[in-house]
């Protein structure tokens, strides 16, 4: 097997954040995030500590498995609880081309940082920036890799609707990168959608992780597991509960020794046998241990942007 994929990035960037807590501005609509007390400031600390520890850990480990990781730090001082979480705020794509996306929250907003591109315009060829930011201005929203999950092989762009996944938005990235939107509705238990598709759904080489379950309409999940099965890929399904543990939350990479999926260690600890099997046909899974992290609603696949320029 080739050690080259162009769904799975051999490189990464990651934040590092010294003031995390799980957001209040974003709670209202996810429903897998934790509420703390944020008056207590021990807890506080203790909560901060524990993420930035947690970050060093999962980055010493992406590099120990030959995936390179470029580490920025972030103080926190503008009010950036989420700032550990940057594919949100951009992608990268084969071309030289990066993408700046307009955000729902207002704090989420100052997570972009110049910094972060002219280190990719450094490191990497850049070609252009298409910046949608623009949108805020008319409160149309698309968080990046988090609301569209993208088969770079097959140039399809999964979108589970929500409000930070207009359609205006996800059009226009379609229109200028080539890929068709495959779109749909989700509904959790709770009455609520899924506010990210990349919590339900990972698309790697030779396999795609998705909860059908969480899809509205027997004709739309029949439909979207064909799509997923027509590039040869086999459809790990997953259920509710596997998602409510991140299990869906994983992004496959290329490393020193082949490709690896990363993914939170409470995800990997769900899976059946059966799943397991599939993915480690193709890919070795790599669990990293992110609970904190995980508090704020998100998981494995947030934490990474991933890197699909090619090296100077």
């Amino acid at each position: 097997m080739s050690l080259y994929s162009c769904q799975a990035p051999a490189a990464v960037v990651m934040i590092r954040p010294r003031r995390f807590y799980p957001n209040p501005e974003t709670a209202i609509d996810n429903i897998f995030q934790r509420t703390t007390n944020l008056h207590d400031p021990a807890e506080m600390a203790a909560i901060a500590d524990a993420a930035y520890n947690e970050v060093t850990q999962a980055a010493d480990a992406l590099e120990r498995a030959g995936v390179r990781t470029h580490m920025f730090d972030d103080d926190g001082e503008r009010g950036t609880p989420d700032s550990v979480f940057p594919g949100n705020w951009f992608s990268t794509h084969k071309g030289g081309r990066i993408v700046l996306y307009p955000m729902k929250s207002m704090n989420r907003r100052r997570e972009r940082r110049p910094d972060v591109v002219e280190m990719l315009k450094s490191e990497y060829r850049v070609r252009e920036i298409f910046d949608y930011t623009g949108f805020e201005y008319d409160r149309v929203y698309l968080e990046g890799t988090g609301a569209i999950v993208l088969d770079h092989v097959a140039r399809i762009a999964y979108t589970a609707r929500s409000r930070r996944a207009d359609p205006i938005a996800l059009q226009r990235f379609c229109a200028h990168f080539n890929f068709e939107p495959v779109t749909f509705s989700t509904l959790h238990r709770s009455g609520c959608p899924i506010y990210h598709t990349n919590v339900m759904m990972s698309i790697a080489t030779e396999f795609s992780l998705v909860c059908l379950e969480l899809i509205e309409g027997d004709r739309t999940r029949r439909k979207l597991g064909e799509r997923m099965e027509e590039g040869g890929r086999e459809v790990v399904t997953l259920d509710a509960d596997q998602i409510a543990q991140f299990a869906g939350a994983a992004l496959e990479l290329t490393g020193s020794d082949g490709l690896v999926l990363a993914m939170s260690e409470r995800g990997v600890a769900c899976l059946t046998a059966q799943q397991r099997s599939v993915i480690e046909r193709s890919a070795r899974i790599l669990a990293l241990r992110v609970p904190t992290i995980e508090m704020a609603g998100g998981s494995v696949s947030c934490m990474l942007g991933g890197i699909h320029l090619t090296r100077r």
